[in-house]
């Protein structure tokens, strides 16, 4: 274990961020922290690096361990070209290098005795050197520089005239050259294309050291990391395994909790039932089993019910009306922009019902395909045709559709002015705008309430063709699984721009990846992209022979039907049970009744003044009376252990 958290707790004024936060890191523990936007990740970070102090709970870091942070506000302004701020990382390996050549020249001329020291210190620092990979450092720096997406061309580059996405680039090759003992990242991928977010992929799995990564990048996460720790309402929880298990794990956990609480509440309630009808004998032994199994029940410790996952925003997406069969046909389409070519002579063509992502790196005209085809832009060259009753919804990743001068509210009703006030407000609300929010200025609202505010919109169009340009940029987790399940279940045809490849690979079927200015078809999703992207355009996975196919078709219809007799057997059988053990408690509640009723009939007798002078009467009646009783006793327990 070289790192500790516990029972951290960090509060801002009211607002606790953080409650008894647990968790540990081995040597080589690729860790990835997830949570909703707000759950207090970045906190928990500043909090591990002491430049913030927990309320109560304690950081244990073991000797001699080195952190490495990069932050989503690093500071990238340095004095330096990107190969010369490399290099600067790895400052440590040119003084052992100047150090070494120095020993060099000590050695000259010495005699075996002066040799003798010098010698001892050339070989303990030349194993320190060749340990830290002295001898090919400068590979392991042009090689950061190339995962990273830089050019040979940009060594020579000053920092000063780079963009801030490119600093944060050369921030991150700085971090990762100097090998710290545990490299934490807070969203690392932002500023990284998909080519560059696979070799830092790649990196960081094999890292011989430890990771701690915050991240909305599920696929990224999943690539990386081996131990997933989540904060949920400031309150942690461990999962050893991938994001992908982490997901399924999560649903399995909380499905166990849901059951187990039911399965209390059922309890409980039969419990009351059977105090209340134990009461209703109204005999003393019946009254005292009552109230011992009413000291039971108060001891239970009641089961808290698992909080609602993603019941906030509730995003349904149907057409109004079924397109044609052909929805979209490019042929020959052409762009420039002044003497830059984006690209000419692409052609695609896409079906009703497609989920088709289109990928590629940054620059290279993805966004104004999008847009020659919702005919945002006017094209240099080729046709776009849409098919019969094709009506495109288009979602813009900049939002231009909104008017930041209206508020939310006006929005709406100005681009739907058939919708009356409350289906307007239920609408909004399905989206997370209620009450005074819907009167917030458009201008005013953040990345992913605008982003929110335009799938509203694009929820109630009319359109069957949904063109969504980074959808789910600024969307949390739990929103993107939203929108993916909403994609998933669409009926109409969808066609994508995104980055996000969890996403790609949930809803895709189907990609194309513009690459060198031509776009290369891929049928399935990002995964099957992964394995084919480097072979020739069009191979596919060969089909499965008819005769294969008809011949699993027909094991799976013999297995569903053995199984569906075997859970016809079972229910029968469940139910011939239940109808036994509601007999058998019909039958002691009859025998409960009548024995009272003898009972009762007893004491009244013993209690008649008229039979005080019969002492035989007497015996005879309380004989039967501790017979009765006896009888009573074992019918009561017998009663009781067929309620439970």
């Amino acid at each position: 274990m070289i790192l500790a958290c516990q029972n951290i707790t960090k509060s801002y004024a009211e607002n606790v961020v953080l409650k008894n936060v647990n968790f540990h890191i081995e040597k080589n523990d690729k860790c990835g922290i997830v949570g909703i936007n707000g759950a207090g990740k970045t906190t928990l970070l500043r909090v591990i690096l002491g430049e913030e102090e927990a309320d109560s709970g304690n950081v244990v870091v073991s000797r001699d361990v080195r952190m490495g942070y990069l932050s989503q506000t690093q500071d990238t302004e340095l004095d330096n070209t990107i190969y010369g701020a490399m290099q600067e990382a790895k400052k440590y390996i040119l003084e052992m290098e100047e150090r070494l050549r120095q020993l060099e020249k000590e050695m000259e001329g010495k005699t075996e005795q002066e040799l003798a020291p010098i010698l001892e210190a050339y070989n303990r620092l030349s194993t320190a050197y060749d340990r830290e990979n002295g001898y090919a450092y400068e590979s392991e720096i042009t090689g950061v520089i190339a995962g990273l997406g830089f050019a040979e061309a940009d060594y020579d580059r000053p920092i000063e005239s780079l963009s801030g996405g490119q600093k944060m680039r050369v921030a991150l090759g700085r971090l990762l050259l100097s090998h710290p003992d545990i490299i934490i990242l807070d969203e690392p991928t932002n500023h990284l294309d998909m080519k560059s977010i696979s070799w830092l992929e790649s990196f960081l799995a094999s890292y011989p050291g430890a990771v701690i990564v915050v991240s909305h990048d599920r696929y990224f996460i999943d690539k990386v990391t081996n131990k997933i720790i989540e904060i949920d309402q400031g309150v942690s929880e461990v999962y050893n395994g991938s994001y992908s298990y982490y997901s399924h794990e999560k649903a399995k956990r909380r499905q166990a909790k849901l059951n187990a609480y039911y399965k209390q509440q059922a309890e409980i309630q039969h419990e009351q039932e059977v105090i209340a009808k134990l009461k209703q004998f109204n005999r003393e032994k019946s009254i005292k089993r009552a109230e011992s199994r009413e000291k039971k029940l108060d001891k239970i410790e009641v089961l808290d019910k698992p909080t609602e996952e993603r019941t906030d925003m509730r995003l349904r997406l149907e057409p109004n009306t079924e397109s044609g069969e052909d929805v979209l046909l490019v042929e020959e389409l052409s762009k420039s922009y002044g003497d830059n070519l984006l690209f000419e002579h692409l052609g695609m063509d896409i079906k009703r019902g497609e989920k088709v992502a289109l990928i590629g790196g940054n620059g290279t005209g993805k966004t104004t395909i999008l847009k020659l085809i919702a005919r945002l832009l006017p094209k240099d060259a080729g046709n776009v045709t849409l098919g019969s009753r094709v009506r495109i919804g288009y979602f813009d990743q900049e939002h231009h559709d909104l008017n930041p001068n209206k508020t939310i509210f006006d929005e709406m009703s100005d681009s739907f002015p058939d919708l009356n006030n409350t289906k307007i407000r239920n609408v909004l609300a399905a989206f997370l705008f209620t009450g005074e929010d819907v009167f917030k200025m458009v201008g005013d609202l953040s990345g992913g309430e605008r982003g929110r505010l335009s799938l509203a919109k694009l929820m109630l169009s009319p359109a069957n063709f949904l063109v969504l340009d980074e959808p789910t940029n600024h969307l949390d987790i739990p929103s993107k699984e939203i929108l993916e399940d909403a994609l998933s279940a669409y009926t109409g045809t969808v066609l994508y721009v995104s980055h996000d490849r969890y996403f790609i690979n949930k809803t895709a079927t189907r990609i194309l990846e513009l690459r060198s200015k031509v776009l290369t078809n891929y049928k399935g999703n990002y995964d099957y992209y992964e394995e084919k992207k480097d072979e020739a355009f069009g191979v596919q996975h060969p089909d499965l022979t008819s005769s294969n196919a008809s011949g699993v078709d027909a094991q799976s219809e013999t297995n569903t039907k053995s199984e569906g007799r075997m859970e016809y057997e079972a229910k029968k059988q469940s139910y011939a049970e239940q109808r036994k053990k509601e007999n058998a408690i019909r039958r002691v509640e009859n025998a409960i009744e009548k024995n009272e009723q003898e009972m009762s009939e007893i004491e009244e007798k013993l209690n008649d003044p008229a039979n005080g002078t019969n002492m035989e009467l007497l015996m005879e009646l309380s004989s039967k009376k501790e017979e009765i009783e006896a009888a009573l006793e074992k019918l009561y327990s017998e009663w009781e252990e067929l309620q439970s």
